[in-house]
C-alpha cells in the first residue's frame, strides 16, 4: 500500500503562483512515475504532469498536459519520495481539485494510488 498526501492548494489571482506537494509512504518500489492529476466540477478527471523515478535523486522523464506547458512543472525528489508541482501564470481554467498519483508496474500491468485531492482556485 502507497500512502499519498497532498499540500499547497488555495485561492490564487489570474496571472498568480501555487506550488502544490505530494509525500509518498508506505511500500515505495525504486521505479515509479508520480504525477498530477485534475478534475474540474462536470469533467473528467485528467493528466496534468507525471515524471518518472529516473536515475538520480531528481527524477527523470517528464510528460505534460498541453494546456500547461510552459506555465507548470513538475519536479520530484525520490530522496524525499516527493512530488511538486509548480504553477505559474494561472488561469481560472486551471480551477480543479488537484490529485497526486503514484502508479508502478505490477504483473504484466500497473498499480496505482491517489492522494485525496486539494482544491485549487483561481479567479479572474
Amino acid at each position: 500500500q502507497v500512502q499519498l498526501v497532498e499540500s499547497g492548494g488555495g485561492l490564487v489571482q489570474a496571472g498568480g503562483s501555487l506550488r502544490l506537494s505530494c509525500a509518498a509512504s508506505g511500500t515505495i518500489f525504486g521505479r515509479n512515475t508520480m504525477g498530477w492529476y485534475r478534475q474540474a466540477p462536470g469533467n473528467e478527471r485528467e493528466l496534468v504532469a507525471d515524471i518518472t523515478t529516473g536515475g538520480s535523486t531528481n527524477g527523470g522523464s517528464t510528460n505534460y498536459a498541453g494546456s500547461v506547458k510552459g506555465r507548470f512543472t513538475i519536479s520530484r525528489d525520490n530522496a524525499k519520495n516527493t512530488v511538486y508541482l509548480q504553477m505559474n501564470s494561472l488561469k481560472p481554467e486551471d480551477t480543479a481539485v488537484y490529485y497526486c498519483h503514484y502508479r508502478r508496474l505490477y504483473g504484466s500491468g500497473s498499480i496505482g494510488y491517489w492522494g485525496q485531492g486539494t482544491q485549487v482556485t483561481v479567479s479572474s
